[in-house]
């Protein structure tokens, strides 16, 4: 009885801080005069990947590399179907407002270049290096798109200095305020993961699921669940920038932060299995993305049974 009180204080948590993050996030883009997409591409997706960085740290260092990797490519996969699937479900994501072409075209990149130095058989500091390399690239160029959007110059999808009337909205809030949404939200969002991770391990091992399954699935959707209570608030704010570049940003860093910081820890080998099927699965998903993306569809209702439907059959081959 303790083992599902404890999810359920997590979930609690995670919605709670998930909401925090957002306003926060949608707080500070208003006041820096900073796009929502950008500060979602940064402060959101590092803060709701923070789950994935400690599990893959911890894995890697108690000898279960496969562990890190197989939560990686789970929690990708589950970010872009479930993550995008369940809001849009619940709230239609106007995506076409958005103009995430770049971003997306490089997270893409971002995709293939983790599934090529995969092949390799084994991610090692070298690879490492090279992911970080490319994370680094990555956020200097949004640090440079925030500057010229400061001074008025190109456009990106964001948050207009006449939109104080949506929901969660302050432009009078005060630094304070901003920053305890964020810290409240950058806490949380790890804390209430840990704690439903932790206990959805413990509910899985009595039903005898093998651990390997249960980085692929389990915690691969616990750790998804920051992103997916973000998400969930940021659609029900009609906030679709904050919810899709959440999952970007999210995806990028999974791929470049989380295995480039866990392979400076220790050799993180690769399991063939995840080269044969779990990889282009995920190579897969991020491809669904195109037609929301390049050619500015909305992600309905329609589509979000579709996604979810999709990451439901996911699952069932893999537990198969």
């Amino acid at each position: 009885m303790l083992v599902w009180l404890t999810a359920a204080l997590g979930l609690i948590i995670l919605l709670l801080a998930g909401d925090a993050l957002v306003r926060g996030a949608v707080n500070i883009s208003l006041r820096l005069g900073i796009p929502a997409l950008i500060v979602s591409l940064t402060v959101v997706a590092f803060g709701t990947s923070a789950p994935e960085l400690l599990i893959a740290i911890s894995a890697v260092d108690d000898h279960a590399p496969g562990l890190a990797l197989g939560n990686v490519i789970g929690s990708n996969t589950a970010n872009v179907l479930l993550v995008l699937g369940i809001p849009a479900i619940l709230s239609r994501l106007d995506t076409s407002q958005c103009d995430t072409r770049k971003n997306y075209l490089t997270m893409m990149a971002a995709t293939v270049l983790f599934i090529g130095l995969a092949f390799l058989g084994v991610f090692t500091w070298v690879s490492g290096l090279i992911l970080l390399a490319l994370l680094t690239v990555i956020l200097l160029d949004a640090f440079r798109t925030a500057l010229r959007h400061r001074r008025g110059e190109g456009d990106a999808c964001g948050l207009d200095e006449d939109d104080d009337d949506l929901e969660g909205l302050d432009p009078d809030a005060p630094w304070w305020k901003i920053f305890v949404f964020l810290v409240l939200g950058l806490i949380g969002l790890p804390l209430g993961a840990d704690l439903l991770v932790d206990s959805g391990v413990d509910i899985a091992r009595q039903f005898h699921v093998p651990e390997t399954v249960i980085g692929l699935t389990l915690i691969a959707i616990g750790t998804s669940l920051p992103e997916l209570a973000t998400t969930v608030m940021a659609a029900l704010r009609r906030q679709a920038d904050v919810a899709l570049g959440n999952v970007i940003g999210s995806n990028m860093f999974n791929l470049l932060a989380i295995i480039g910081i866990a392979s400076f820890v220790g050799p993180i080998p690769v399991d063939p299995g995840l080269l044969h099927f779990d990889l282009w699965i995920m190579l897969g998903a991020s491809l669904l993305l195109l037609p929301f993306v390049m050619f500015g569809k909305d992600i309905t209702r329609r589509w979000g049974i579709m996604l979810t439907g999709g990451y439901v059959a996911y699952l069932a081959v893999v537990l198969s």
